[in-house]
């Protein structure tokens, strides 16, 4: 058998050497704990240096397959038992008779009154907007002497040129009547004043028109 020697004293470690140890050994633990097994273990990073390393992601993991597991060991609700489909009545409804449809009313027709000087040699015009098959009567009278007149109408985006005439006339002091528009267009009135004096033309209309274009 050998006799292993016993150490001496002054080969023993002294006091301050086994704290200094010791708190080296524990600032270490601390390390690793915060730096590594918090992260690893609970996704808990206070330093950074476990997202650096890769351990805060695996602390992340862990916890999510946790709390996966938990959610299916967990008792699942008992399935409601579906009530009964109601019953629908089907009520067939009783045929009533038609109403008879209600009467339209009459377009609301509009009336004016115009005048125009027109100084010798002088030409104008009163155009009415109108649309196709609507109807308007008319009274004019020229007071000063006679005038040249031509009742016609003009289809909009005609061609160039292009106007039907409904009445035309040479020196006469008045017209009147009524005209049934031929197309969706202007319609009205030229005189010309062929006199040496001025002439001053009244013109009343009543009818579907849409407006008064001078």
């Amino acid at each position: 058998m050998f006799n292993t020697p016993l150490p001496t004293v002054n080969e023993l470690p002294s006091t301050r050497r086994l704290v200094r140890s010791t708190v080296i050994a524990l600032l270490t633990a601390i390390g690793l704990l915060i730096t590594v097994v918090m992260p690893a273990e609970y996704a808990v990073d206070p330093t950074g240096v476990g997202r650096a390393l890769g351990l805060t992601q695996m602390g992340e993991m862990k916890i999510t397959l946790a709390q996966e597991a938990l959610a299916d060991a967990a008792p699942q609700p008992a399935q409601e038992t579906a009530a009964p489909a109601a019953q629908i009545a089907v009520v067939t409804p009783t045929a009533q008779p038609a109403s008879p449809p209600a009467a339209q009313p009459a377009p609301a027709l509009k009336t004016d009154e115009m005048t125009v000087t027109l100084k010798p040699g002088e030409g104008t015009e009163i155009k009415l907007e109108m649309l196709k098959n609507t109807t308007v009567s008319y009274e004019w009278a020229a007071s000063g002497g006679p005038v040249n007149h031509d009742t016609h109408g003009e289809p909009y985006n005609g061609e160039k040129g292009y106007f039907h005439s409904y009445s035309k006339a040479k020196q006469v002091k008045g017209d009147k009547g009524e005209f049934t528009a031929l197309f969706d267009g202007t319609h009205g009135w030229f005189w010309r004043n062929r006199t040496n004096n001025d002439v001053t033309i009244s013109l009343k209309t009543t009818g579907d028109y849409l407006s008064v274009k001078r």
